[in-house]
This record gives C-alpha cells, structure tokens and sequence, in this order.
C-alpha cells in the first residue's frame, strides 16, 4: 500500500511538474525572453532596441496571449496550449496577421525588414501547413527556433535552452499534449527553418 502510494504521489509530482515547465516555456514566454537578452546584446542603442521590442510585445506577444486567454475564457479553446489541432486553425492565422502587421510597422520605421521575424513568420506558415497532415508541437519547434537565435550569440546559451527544449519536449510527452512524431515533426520543421535564418543572415553580414 505504502509503495502504491509513493508511486501514485511520484506520477503525480511528475505531471505537475510536466506542467509548470510546458507554462514556463510556452513558446510566446520563450521568444519574450529571448526578444529581452537580444536588446541587451545585439550592439544596437537603447532608443532603436526599446522600439523594436516595444513593436514587438504590444504587436505580436500581447495581441496573442490576449487571444489566446480570450479564446480559451470563452471556450473556443481547450487550454492555453490550443493542444486542438481543428482549434489551431484559427490561432495560426491570427499569429501570422500580427507578424505582417508587425513587418509590415517595423517596415514603415525602418525602410529594412526585420529579418528575425520574418522567419519566425515562415516557421508559422510551416507549421499551419503541417497541421493539415500531422499536429506538430510548437512547443518544441519554437523553442528550438530560440535554442538557435541564443547559440547565434552565445553557444553556450543555445546548449543551455536546447536542453530546456529537450525537456520541454518531454513534458509534452508526459501531460500527453503530443506523441513522439508530432516532437520529431515539430523539431525537423524548427530545424530546417533555424538553418535557413541562420544561413540567410550570414550572407546579409
């Protein structure tokens, strides 16, 4: 009974533990995080970074979370992970508006594209089009996407969120939001799109 117990108590700790790591590295928390250390190291005055990252929270992270918990408060969604794949239809789609909205402000700004987004919004069409065939975790595929923009600057920062990406993944496994293939799925998509970013902006360097 003891041991029955104690193994109860573990499968429980675990999924809630599962739990806060799939919140704490919810794609739009990622690419804040990685949107802050990127103003603090990429060269750039203080002024041009407070713009950018201002664009970027009330243009696209605000809008989505907003969406999202709207969506979620109205039960259009099942939760926060739009773990649906029928219900993702309409969140990719607005995730792609606020990214045009987005390149297309930043644009008006700055006469140039912001090349970062840009891709980010590639990875979005990507993955709305795998949906049609096989619900790909953007847990895992956005947080790899951030492993590759941290190693852009530090390799020592990409081993370190490419770990917590390997976690996260896990935790997707085990609170059941995904099978192994839609992980493999999300991880090659993420894989092919980071290689293509980072690629592209060696050239434009």
């Amino acid at each position: 009974m003891y041991i029955w117990g104690l193994k109860k108590f573990m499968q429980l700790s675990i999924y809630q533990l599962s739990q806060w790591i799939s919140k704490i590295f919810h794609p739009i928390i990622s690419l804040t995080i990685f949107f802050v250390y990127y103003g603090l190291n990429n060269g750039k005055g203080i002024k041009e970074n407070s713009l950018q990252f201002g664009l970027v929270f009330g243009i696209i992270i605000l809008p989505i979370a907003f969406w999202i918990t709207w969506n979620v408060k109205n039960q259009r969604y099942s939760n926060a992970d739009v773990s649906d794949r029928n219900q993702r239809k309409t969140l990719y789609f607005f995730i792609e508006g606020m990214q045009m909205v987005y390149l297309l402000v930043y644009y008006f700004i700055n006469q140039e594209v912001d090349l970062m987004v840009l891709f980010i919004l590639i990875l979005t069409i990507v993955m709305q089009m795998s949906n049609y065939f096989v619900k790909s975790s953007m847990h895992t595929a956005f947080n790899v996407l951030v492993a590759f923009l941290f190693f852009s600057y530090s390799p020592l920062l990409g081993i370190i969120w490419g770990t917590i990406t390997l976690i996260v993944a896990i935790s997707r496994l085990i609170l059941k939001r995904h099978t192994l293939s839609e992980i493999i799925w999300g991880t090659l998509i993420s894989f092919v799109v980071s290689f293509a970013y980072l690629y592209t902006q060696s050239l434009l360097n």
